[in-house]
């Protein structure tokens, strides 16, 4: 290049020595570089869809992962607990994200959120019919209306056929766009199971319903905040049948899953703890026999396969070891056993995660809320964890579970 320059530049090249003209032409390059730049940072301001991919965004921004959150049941502070987490800074500057739901509950449930955040207006919510036409401007959500019919005389608190249903419809979006790898993963907020019921459904579970979906056998629930995580053996099951839906075979295989699960996503050796289901491990048998007849052939099944594990330990000294880092991780024999400790210490930072799915799905570890809903008084900061973990965890994985570039 410099070449042609000189040759150009005729007798005026004995006039002005080499070094002044490189210089030019050095400088002259660099702006041209930042005007086209500065152009293309303008341009994503106003990025235009043509065929369901969002031409014109930063690549920067597209380099993000894309998040889909259901906004989980609409009389609930789903809905509340999502814009809030959304228009933080900190999730805006490590993810883009599409909201599944219904527009016209947001914005008017939102409301009073958004006239706390700086910058926010009424056209602070997007409607949009695809994941292609979003925008993903600062401060603006972009939501996936699905125009489900009856979601505008919804009451707040209360639970009802139409919300459940809805519930389960975002869900089923959500599931469909990450088996599509058209999102990154996916955040739910909750739903309320007497409204899922209600609609007729025969599940209640978020889990037990998005293993379905996405087609898989082998899953279990994380719960995670703080120092401690627990996975559970069964999940949302009176405490009377506890009992008879344990078995040797279900314990191993959660032990297993745990073990892969958290080597993939953490990087390293597992160190785990198995608990007992009876006070103190059943005492060899005088206060209940699961932990010598099931638990502890799971267990030696499994560290036979070379997994570091102990156990079956009582619950209190597993919970005590775990949170001080003795052990990473506590497979529990019931719901009560997992989410009392991690809720204890970390209330409002504790999240749910599904073991086993073929992308990344978390959720806040909290309910509806039916008595502060539409209230603007929900903490949403469960709910950014949720999202946190999501984004670092699909980075972590690389492109297995990928939708971008």
């Amino acid at each position: 290049m410099f070449y042609f320059v000189k040759q150009d530049m005729g007798d005026l090249k004995a006039l002005i020595p080499d070094y002044i003209i490189y210089f030019t032409v050095l400088v002259t390059g660099l702006a041209f570089h930042l005007l086209i730049a500065s152009g293309l940072r303008y341009l994503s301001r106003f990025p235009e869809n043509h065929g369901g991919k969002p031409v014109g965004l930063h690549p920067e921004l597209l380099m993000k992962p894309l998040i889909a959150v259901t906004m989980g049941d609409a009389s609930g502070i789903g809905p509340e607990i999502s814009v809030k987490a959304v228009l933080k800074e900190e999730i805006q500057d490590i993810c883009r994200v599409i909201i599944i739901g219904d527009a016209g509950v947001l914005e008017k449930q939102s409301s009073g959120t958004r006239s706390n955040c700086t910058g926010i207006t009424e056209t602070g919510i997007r409607r949009i019919n695809e994941p292609g036409e979003a925008k993903h401007r600062k401060n603006i959500i972009d939501v996936l209306d699905l125009k489900l019919p009856g979601m505008d005389g919804i009451e707040m608190g209360k639970a009802s056929a139409i919300t459940g249903k809805a519930s389960v419809e975002y869900v089923k979006k959500a599931v469909q766009m990450a088996l599509n790898k058209e999102v990154s993963a996916i955040v739910t907020a909750p739903w309320c199971k007497e409204s899922v019921f209600m609609a007729g459904n025969k599940f209640t579970g978020h889990t037990e319903f998005i293993a379905e979906l996405a087609g898989v056998k082998d899953f279990a629930m994380m719960i995670a905040g703080g120092s401690m995580r627990t996975v559970l053996v069964t999940g949302h099951l009176p405490l009377n049948e506890v009992s008879k839906n344990l078995n040797e075979d279900k314990i191993y295989r959660v032990i297993m899953l745990t073990n892969n699960s958290l080597k993939e996503l953490f990087g390293n050796a597992v160190r785990i703890a198995v608990t007992g289901l009876n006070p103190h491990t059943g005492e060899n048998g005088i206060l209940g026999k699961e932990e010598k007849d099931i638990i502890r052939p799971a267990v030696e099944h499994a560290r036979r396969e070379g997994v570091n594990v102990n156990g079956p330990i009582a619950a209190d000294k597993v919970i005590y070891d775990t949170a001080g880092s003795r052990y990473d991780v506590a497979v529990v024999m019931y719901h009560d056993q997992a989410l009392i400790p991690v809720k204890l210490l970390a209330f409002n930072r504790s999240i749910n995660v599904t073991l086993g799915l073929p992308f990344i799905r978390t959720s806040p570890c909290h309910g509806t809320a039916f008595d502060i809903a539409g209230k603007n008084m929900a903490d949403p900061r469960s709910m950014i964890e949720a999202i946190k973990f999501a984004v670092k965890n699909e980075k972590t994985l690389g492109t297995k579970f990928s939708c971008r570039p």
